[in-house]
C-alpha cells in the first residue's frame, strides 16, 4: 500500500482538483493536468514543491492506488495515449484511494497480536476489499464506499480496543474531540483513543503516543517534535506528512519520516525531477 509513482500515470496530478491557497499556488479543476506535470508523468518541480507553493502535494498519499489503477484496472493504458480512458480513469482513482486506505488499516489490524479474536473477520474483510479493488472500472465507480467503511470500521475499532487494553492505567478517550491548537506537550497519551480527533496545530511535542489509536485524526500542522509514536495504531503516511516533526520524533517502523521535517532532510532532495507525487 505504498505509492509507486514510477508505475503511475500521474493520476493525483490530474484526477484531483485543488484551489489556490496556502497549500497550492494555483487553481486546478479535476481532470486537468497540473501545469507542472511533464509528458513522462514526472513532476517538473518535485524537488522544490514546498518552496514553489505546492505544500499540499508533499502531504498527499494515495496508499498505492495510483499504480493499481494505472497497471491493473486499466492494464497499462495511459490517459495520454488512450484518451478514451481518461474520464473513467480519473473517476476510479479517488475511489481506489479509499479502498487502499481501508486495505492498509485492515492489514495493520491483522498484525496486532492482541486483536487475534477478530482476525478471522478481518481476513474476510481484507479478501473482500482486495477483490473489489480488482474489479472493473465500472464496478469500482459504482461502489458505496461509505457503506463498506460502515462494515469494516467496527472490526478496526475492536482491534484497536483490544490492543489498547494491554496498556496499564487510565487510557484517555478523546475520540472525535476538538483539540485544535490544544497544548498537549509532554502529555501521557499512551493507549489513548484519538479516533477522528481534530488535532490541527496542536502541540504534541514530546507526547507519549505509544499504542494510541489515531485512525482518522487530523494532524495538520500538529507539532510532533520529540513525540513517541512507536506502535501508534492506524497512523498513515499522509498524517505524518501533514504534521511537523523532527529527527527526535519516533515514528512507526512501517512509515517513512517525512523529508521536510526539521533535521530530517536526506541527500538527493535537490536531485532532478522525480516521479509525480
Amino acid at each position: 500500500m505504498r505509492a509507486d509513482c514510477a508505475n503511475c500515470f500521474g493520476l493525483c496530478c490530474v484526477a484531483l482538483p485543488f484551489a489556490r491557497s496556502a497549500d497550492f499556488a494555483a487553481d486546478k479543476p479535476a481532470g486537468q493536468p497540473c501545469g507542472n506535470l511533464r509528458e513522462d508523468f514526472r513532476c517538473g518541480i518535485h524537488a522544490r514543491l514546498r518552496d514553489s507553493g505546492y505544500q499540499g502535494c508533499t502531504v498527499f498519499d494515495c496508499h498505492g492506488a495510483g499504480q493499481k489503477v494505472s497497471r491493473v484496472t486499466f492494464g497499462g493504458a495511459d490517459w495520454r495515449r488512450s484518451p478514451e480512458t481518461a474520464r473513467s480513469m480519473f473517476a476510479v482513482f479517488p475511489v481506489m484511494r479509499q479502498l487502499h486506505e481501508l486495505l492498509q488499516y485492515v492489514t495493520e489490524a491483522l498484525d496486532l497480536a492482541p486483536a487475534r479474536p477478530v482476525h478471522r473477520e478481518l481476513r474476510r474483510a481484507l479478501a473482500r476489499v482486495d477483490g473489489l479493488t480488482r474489479g472493473s472500472a465500472e464496478s469500482i465507480v459504482a461502489l458505496d464506499v461509505d457503506a463498506l467503511r460502515g462494515e469494516v470500521n467496527p472490526l478496526l475499532l475492536r482491534a484497536g480496543e483490544l490492543t489498547r487494553a494491554r496498556v496499564p492505567g487510565r487510557r484517555r478517550n478523546h475520540r472525535g474531540a476538538d483539540l485544535v491548537g490544544a497544548s498537549l506537550a509532554g502529555a501521557d497519551l499512551r493507549g489513548a483513543s484519538l479516533r477522528g480527533a481534530l488535532l490541527v496545530a496542536a502541540d504534541l511535542g514530546g507526547a507519549d503516543l505509544r499504542d494510541a489509536d489515531l485512525i482518522g485524526a487530523d494532524l495538520r500542522g500538529a507539532n510532533l517534535c520529540g513525540a513517541d509514536l512507536t506502535g501508534a495504531l492506524f497512523v498513515t503516511q499522509a498524517q505524518l506528512n501533514a504534521a511537523r516533526g523532527d529527527a527526535s520524533t519516533r515514528v512507526p517502523e512501517r512509515l517513512s519520516r517525512p523529508a521536510h521535517w526539521r533535521g530530517t532532510g536526506t541527500p538527493g532532495d535537490t536531485a532532478d525531477p522525480a516521479p509525480a507525487r
